[in-house]
């Protein structure tokens, strides 16, 4: 999986072959069929995989966030944030190729994508609706929150002048101003 995410991030989804992926497994094309049946069965296996670990880590940062929708934002902004710098061609690849996904993967796909968008809206919505959050327009601040964070694997560089730690921690202050989080 590794070797295809590095050959897919490269050439793109319809532009690698399985002989490309085995190749840069050290498989043969025979062996990598042996585990998948296609291509496109190993994409899906792929962009599964990193949307249900995104989703496991993002209701566990909620569970242990407690009340405040402050701290809540803060908590999957940081998560969100980590989890795309942690395998940057991986999550770049499963936002690039989503066109390539096939029915009725896709739709199942872009289920649990709206579902990560949920979490990010149900926490804005009750800042909004306590007062925590001035923005007027919650569930555009929360999309773009996501789209934000998302975005980070586009551009970051462990050799640029900031860590992962200190890129998440200026994200949560990001997307505080985003919603109008109101200071104490």
């Amino acid at each position: 999986m590794k070797a295809a995410i590095t050959v897919m991030a490269e050439k793109g989804y319809h532009g690698t072959s399985v002989r490309d992926i085995a190749m840069r497994a050290g498989l043969s094309p025979g062996a990598l069929y042996y585990h998948f049946e296609s291509k496109q069965e190993l994409l899906a296996t792929i962009m599964e995989r990193g949307i249900e670990e995104l989703l496991r880590r993002t209701r566990a940062a909620l569970a242990g966030a407690g009340d405040d929708p402050a701290a809540r934002l803060r908590a999957i902004v940081r998560t969100h944030v980590l989890f795309h710098l942690e395998d940057q061609r991986g999550t770049m690849l499963g936002t690039s190729e989503l066109r390539a996904l096939e029915e009725p993967v896709r739709a199942r796909h872009l289920d649990k994508r709206h579902r990560q968008q949920r979490l990010f809206d149900d926490v804005v919505l009750q800042g909004a609706e306590r007062g925590v959050f001035g923005t007027p327009i919650p569930l555009e601040a929360s999309r773009a929150v996501v789209v934000m964070c998302t975005g980070v694997a586009g551009w970051f560089s462990p050799e640029g002048p900031l860590g992962r730690t200190e890129v998440a921690l200026r994200y949560e202050r990001l997307a505080l101003d985003m919603v109008g989080a109101v200071r104490s």
